[in-house]
């Protein structure tokens, strides 16, 4: 609320093709990011498939996600953190940053600044919320004491900087990259502002729907689920208006 406050609400997720809203779930999560699978759950319950293709914000871009897409067959348009900047030049010309290293994939170690290898010591394994196995690799140069460029490659005390790396988290990323900057992608990225995002704006700003009227989420999906068939008789309608 902007002084600090927060209030009881859902995280609303829509689907949109064409600014009419194809469907809607309804979440307890502040977060995007575990909202994407459920709601290709809910998709698919409805039109008895999965889309062939999506194209979200960087708040969906996790490896849990891209995985679930891959698997299922659907073309991934989906941005990642740092995906706008990693467009910049500072990022580019960062030589310090783990994307910008030179890795080996053969033998398994990253090339620091300086030429020296930074070979694989360990692996972590973690788990999402959702259960999610996601495994990263640690790597560790072998002295980084009297390096020139010490000053500007790591801020701890260790006489040698480690970097984590996951690998499969950074294919998917180099596989959305690819996506993202293609023709195609860059369509994708020029509509998806005037889809769910002109949608929300129309909800909320024209038709002054800000808020649920009712509690509890079976009747906040009925509340919803009123709103969007009318949402989409509504857009139908001047669709067809513009076409006579």
């Amino acid at each position: 609320m902007n002084n600090g406050q927060t209030k009881p609400a859902y995280n609303l997720q829509i689907g949109t093709e064409n600014q009419f809203i194809t469907d809607f779930m309804l979440f307890p999560n502040p977060t995007d990011t575990l909202t994407m699978i459920p709601f290709y759950s809910s998709y698919s319950s409805r039109y008895d498939r999965l889309p062939k293709e999506n194209c979200a914000d960087a708040g969906y871009g996790s490896e849990e996600n891209y995985a679930y897409m891959e698997a299922n067959g659907i073309e991934a348009y989906v941005k990642f953190n740092y995906f706008h900047k990693e467009q910049k030049k500072a990022f580019k010309d960062d030589i310090f940053r783990l994307e910008n290293l030179y890795y080996n994939k053969e033998d398994d170690y990253f090339v620091c600044p300086m030429g020296q290898h930074m070979e694989r010591v360990g692996t972590v394994h973690t788990k999402t919320e959702s259960g999610f196995r996601t495994i990263t690799s640690v790597y560790r140069a072998r002295n980084c004491e009297g390096c020139p460029l010490r000053w500007g490659c790591y801020k701890s005390r260790e006489a040698a900087r480690t970097v984590k790396a996951n690998h499969r988290l950074m294919e998917y990323k180099q596989q959305a990259r690819d996506r993202l900057t293609s023709e195609k992608g860059l369509k994708h990225r020029s509509n998806r502002p005037i889809e769910p995002e002109a949608v929300f704006g129309q909800m909320k700003y024209d038709m002054q729907y800000k808020r649920f009227r009712h509690f509890g989420k079976d009747k906040v999906n009925m509340d919803f689920a009123f709103f969007a068939t009318a949402f989409n008789i509504k857009k139908m309608i001047a669709t067809m208006k513009r076409a006579a």
